[in-house]
């Protein structure tokens, strides 16, 4: 995360407003290249519907900060550009459950009619040229389209609470805003990071945070990069010694680990009940010949025989 990945949602957030109570006389077909993504009308491009504005501006992201900055990135390994792709979906879950529309009902609808043949998407240009090489140098991908299918889990159930996780975005956002900011003598970078360690609390206090959910996806990344906006800090000279920690992730065990868990513990009742039972067999064999061998001392009243059977049976018992 950077200053500049953060001006450009800032900057599309005037022409396409993420929140309904706020309007905007900008027109997102006049936002730089952004007319170029969407649908033909006649003779010229043109975004109407609520879904052709998010699909054109979700382009135009990709466009600013990964096809515009490729130079930047040092291969698939970079976390720059993982981020960013975190991001921008985490945009697009939120930007398409505000603006309703008729025909995509969720995400994987918005893949099948925005994103799956369009040649915006399977293929890359930068002034009029491909780029595809380039790009798979730099981040292992041709296009677009293959970012996001690397990134399916954030497609296929959506993104739980996706609007506090947005929220929790923003936040990050303003931190990095405000330490960018000409003047940071008022220090508010460190406001905003305080603010950030409340939103983040209360994402973090969510009941069923699991390892391979969308949502563990969004908060650890948000969790890293506060982490980077530390280092960042201190890089630039910045009085971060305030800034507070993050607490872990709270990170609910899955339901097969808890049944692998029921069955080891049943496992060890079973074993344990089978031991009692080895044990009692004998015993009550015992009792049976014990009350065999005194009928026929009594029947034969010997008193020799009686010593030794005592004796004997005395042995037998005590083993157990």
């Amino acid at each position: 995360m950077d200053n500049q990945i953060c001006s450009r949602f800032n900057t599309l957030r005037t022409f396409l407003p993420d929140d309904l109570n706020n309007s905007t006389s900008k027109d997102i077909n006049k936002l730089g290249n952004a007319k170029n993504y969407c649908p033909k009308d006649g003779s010229e491009n043109k975004c109407e519907t609520e879904a052709d504005k998010i699909n054109a501006g979700f382009l135009w992201l990709f466009e600013q900060n990964i096809i515009n900055r490729i130079s930047d990135f040092s291969g698939s390994s970079d976390e720059k550009h993982k981020m960013f792709i975190i991001y921008i979906m985490l945009w697009l879950n939120y930007m398409l459950s505000l603006k309703k529309d008729n025909k995509i009902k969720n995400i994987n609808d918005f893949y099948e009619v925005h994103i799956k043949d369009n040649t915006h998407y399977t293929k890359c240009t930068k002034n009029d040229k491909n780029c595809s090489d380039s790009l798979k140098d730099k981040t292992g991908y041709n296009n677009f389209k293959e970012f996001i299918e690397a990134n399916k889990c954030l497609m296929n159930n959506g993104i739980d609470n996706v609007s506090n996780l947005y929220a929790g975005f923003k936040s990050l956002c303003n931190m990095y805003s405000e330490i960018d900011a000409n003047d940071r003598t008022s220090k508010n970078y460190l406001v905003k990071a305080n603010e950030f360690v409340k939103k983040y609390d209360e994402l973090n206090k969510h009941p069923n945070i699991t390892k391979d959910s969308p949502y563990y996806q969004v908060l650890s990344t948000l969790s890293d990069d506060y982490n980077n906006f530390k280092t960042y800090c201190k890089n630039n000279k910045n009085d971060c010694s305030d800034i507070q920690p993050l607490s872990p992730i709270n990170i609910k065990e899955n339901s097969l680990q808890d049944s692998g868990h029921d069955q080891v513990q049943n496992s060890g009742a079973t074993s344990s009940s089978l031991s009692i039972t080895n044990k009692l067999i004998p015993v009550l064999s015992i009792i049976g010949v014990i009350g065999f061998l005194l009928g026929i001392s009594y029947k034969v009243n010997n008193k020799e025989f009686i010593n030794y059977l005592h004796d004997y049976l005395y042995t037998i018992i005590k083993k157990y």
